[in-house]
């Protein structure tokens, strides 16, 4: 099928969603020059954090419609959501200001600092462009990079969530403070979320990459948006490689990919889905959006102009690993965004660890880790946990209810058992477990797969300084979360090292993740560009010039985001 049989017949409005990195941007945007080139009047709205809206389109975007000059019938907004994040906080927060305290007004802020916040005023701003009758008698189609998450919709389903129930509630959940600011547009929200349960005005693009992590983030969120009755829903399979050289890389990416796709989840494995081949080249501007999307073979590769030499580039993990290894105890985490390999560099730096003669406990969050606990036999000085994040969150969940949940109404219960499955909760949840095996660091290695974010060690410190009406769940930190946080301050006891890989969105989403530490008061020990083609010998066309273009990320990482950058080599077993 080609892509233009797939999209025939296109229903109005038109949501693309998947994890960071996975190529939502440039399908959204080449999906929106079809559809233009067709005839048909486009409007493409991003609220994508990682955003490169006006580089994919050679335009400079802003938060109005703009004409892409060269593609007539196209219009694009780019809505900056911590803009909007940051006006919607005032919205809620600035009619307190000056009755509260400011340590009052510095905790609520801080409730309002998550992602939840950031999404749902993201919404608010789409939700304004959906109703903006004027606008949409202008257009044909509404295409939106980036979809709001099952999450965010049932919590907007909720009829307490458009209560003033913060006011009255002491448990302080995390989603009750972005949600005080919508009251006044009930009625539209509730408009919103019904179009988009409506499979003859929505269309629902789930975008994967040929890669277990990223395909069962897609089944997740297929069987999620699924229950709230979203089932207008199409697979996006972005990036696979169609090489045909005997390159020992080229081989091994091949296989890697097709052992992913034949392992696919079941519930996605039905669906209709169109695939796109990776490319040599980055579908930058209006030409390559539409070749990126053609059937055609790929265009002619350019030379590696500027390769660096493998002297040039930062130093190997391996380096690291040496530097590490001198201390030869204390804590180290690994933190990224879902797919950059976060887990499978925590167990490979707690092997190479040991081979090193260091004592190392691996506390695992993956139900299916690499890891297995034949390893703890057969590797002297390694030991192993696993932490299932369902049961510790579900742990998490009951105490809350029994301690938070009591003497709240039916809807106040609704609402609080949804807050209890937010991200924030997971987090929470594991990173307490993780916190109970501290001690280990004092003579040993602790190796953690999973990092707190700076917003989550935020608000666990606000919870453990004060006790007002928007304090957390449990009312203040469980103690072993009181020692860890100011051991995470020091930087002679902890290394947490950003783990990311050489491409736009995950740079940009750790360059974000750094800024949340550093709120939290911790610098990083370092930063690890996972799975680079970089420091390694192809001779692949299509693999060569990929290597090509990760320069660019590499030296942006190491001249303005990174104290320390280290390079982890693209490995099929990685």
């Amino acid at each position: 099928m080609t892509f233009a049989e797939f999209i025939a017949n296109p229903t109005r409005n038109l949501f693309f969603t998947g994890k960071g990195g996975v190529g939502k941007t440039s399908l959204s945007c080449a999906l929106a020059v079809s559809l233009a080139d067709n005839g048909k009047r486009v409007l493409l709205v991003s609220t994508d954090p990682a955003s490169n809206l006006d580089d994919v389109l050679g335009t400079r975007v802003t938060n109005d419609p703009t004409a892409i000059p060269e593609c007539n019938n196209l219009f694009a907004v780019n809505i900056d959501p911590e803009e909007a994040a940051r006006c919607y906080r005032e919205r809620v927060i600035g009619p307190f200001r000056g009755v509260l305290p400011d340590e009052s007004l510095a905790s609520i802020e801080e409730q309002l600092s998550g992602a939840c916040t950031m999404e749902i005023a993201a919404f608010d701003e789409f939700v304004r462009l959906l109703g903006d009758k004027a606008l949409a008698a202008r257009h044909d189609h509404i295409v939106f990079d980036t979809a709001p998450t099952g999450h965010t919709l049932r919590l907007l389903q909720l009829p307490a969530a458009w209560s003033h129930f913060l006011d009255e509630n002491t448990t302080g959940v995390s989603c009750l403070g972005p949600l005080s600011g919508l009251k006044e547009q009930e009625a539209l929200y509730r408009s919103a979320v019904t179009a988009l349960a409506d499979e003859r005005s929505t269309t629902l693009y789930l975008v994967a990459r040929p890669d277990g992590p990223s395909l069962a983030e897609a089944a997740r969120t297929h069987g999620e948006l699924a229950k709230l009755g979203i089932a207008n829903q199409r697979l996006l399979i972005n990036g696979i490689f169609q090489g045909q050289s005997n390159d020992p890389m080229a081989l091994a990416m091949r296989e890697r990919q097709q052992s992913a796709l034949a392992a696919m989840p079941a519930s996605i494995r039905d669906m209709d889905r169109q695939e796109f081949p990776l490319r040599g080249w980055a579908p930058l501007g209006i030409d390559r959006l539409r070749l990126f999307t053609s059937s055609s073979a790929e265009a002619p590769l350019k030379e590696a102009a500027g390769r660096r030499h493998v002297d040039d580039l930062p130093p190997p993990v391996a380096e690291l690993l040496t530097r590490l290894a001198r201390k030869k105890s204390g804590l180290i985490m690994t933190m990224g965004k879902g797919g950059v390999g976060k887990t499978t560099l925590a167990s490979y730096l707690a092997v190479e660890l040991v081979q090193r003669g260091c004592p190392v406990h691996l506390a695992t969050t993956d139900p299916a880790a690499h890891l297995d606990f034949s390893l703890v036999e057969r590797i002297k000085g390694l030991s192993l946990s696993r932490i299932d994040p369902e049961v510790e969150t579900e742990n998490y969940r009951q105490i809350v209810m029994e301690q938070a949940g009591d003497g709240l109404d039916e809807e106040g219960r609704k609402l609080l058992e949804e807050d209890l499955r937010s991200p924030c909760t997971e987090e929470i949840a594991v990173f307490q477990a993780f916190a109970r095996l501290l001690e280990r660091a004092e003579d040993e290695f602790l190796v953690l797969d999973t990092a707190p974010t700076g917003h989550t060690l935020l608000l666990l410190d606000a919870a453990q300084s004060y006790h007002r009406a928007v304090s957390r769940n449990l009312g203040q930190a469980p103690v072993e979360i009181s020692r860890l946080l100011p051991r995470l301050r020091d930087p002679e006891f902890t290394k947490i090292f950003i783990v990311t890989l050489p491409e736009a969105t995950p740079v940009h989403e750790a360059a974000s993740l750094q800024d949340d530490l550093r709120r939290a008061g911790i610098e990083p020990a370092g930063w690890i560009i996972n799975q680079s083609l970089s420091p390694l010998a192809i001779s692949d066309p299509l693999l060569a010039a990929r290597q090509a273009s990760e320069y660019s990320y590499v030296e942006k990482v190491e001249k303005e985001l990174a104290g320390a950058v280290y390079l982890m080599p693209w490995c099929s077993k990685l």
